[in-house]
């Protein structure tokens, strides 16, 4: 539950860095409605699209950490994923290095700005939903770290729930650039900046200490309680996949 709860204070200081990022975009924003509820509505729109798109790579990664699991490696799957998020964050330059060389890659992404900028011209809360949807597979090095720690949690839905709280975490920075602009002056942000790798770094302490099994109570459980927990799981899908194939049957 902890590391849960840290994925959207991972995104709520992250939000920080879209505000740089993503700024250009959330100013450009095309707020359908003549009201500030109207304008309000398709923000949160757009936002919701982002985090509704984070919450499915969540699930898809979760899921395969989950596999990983089944495979033996539910002991080092939060170790490595957790040391990923750490080296990743106190050494930027060794993903920066190998970011955005692929020409395939870069076409993928030329593709989807060229759709989010045919979006920007038409004003509607559908178009604004669909942006947020877009945007959420643009690349990031801070969605890539909550990725990260999606496969850390071992589970699909414990995943796509990290991804989410963590989607949730960006919205109000970011509503709050699509209503006020670039209010938000340069040294705040370079402030608040050099706190996210410092938060990376704790959230992959987290994954590490959990995956150790040191028995410290919600940090670091006991492996035999985190496998009971997992078998229980595992049962519960089971019985619930059995039920309902004895249902079909029935009809």
């Amino acid at each position: 539950m902890t590391i849960i709860l840290t994925a959207f204070v991972m995104g709520f200081m992250g939000s920080f860095h879209c505000a740089g990022m993503c700024g250009p975009i959330a100013i450009a924003l095309p707020l359908h409605g003549n009201t500030l509820r109207g304008k309000a509505f398709g923000g949160i729109l757009y936002n919701l699209g982002r985090t509704v798109t984070y919450g499915i790579m969540g699930a898809i990664f979760g899921f395969l950490g989950q596999g990983l699991v089944l495979l033996g490696f539910q002991q080092w799957i939060s170790v490595i994923m957790g040391s990923i998020m750490i080296i990743t964050a106190l050494f930027p330059s060794l993903y920066k290095a190998s970011y955005g060389t692929s020409g395939k890659w870069n076409s993928l992404v030329g593709r989807l700005r060229a759709r989010m900028g045919r979006l920007f011209a038409v004003r509607s809360f559908s178009s604004l939903f669909i942006i947020g949807l877009l945007n959420g597979l643009l690349p990031c090095g801070l969605v890539y770290m909550a990725i990260a720690g999606a496969i850390g949690t071992g589970n699909g839905y414990t995943g796509a729930l990290f991804m989410i709280l963590f989607g949730l975490g960006t919205i109000p920075m970011m509503l709050f650039i699509s209503y006020a602009g670039n209010m938000l002056s340069g040294t705040v942000r370079n402030r608040i900046n050099k706190l996210i790798p410092v938060l990376v770094v704790v959230v992959g302490l987290l994954f590490v200490l959990r995956g150790l099994n040191l028995g410290i109570p919600y940090l670091s459980p006991p492996r035999e309680k985190i496998e009971m927990k997992f078998k229980k799981e595992l049962s519960g899908e089971k019985k619930e996949m059995t039920h309902d194939s004895s249902e079909s049957c029935c009809h």
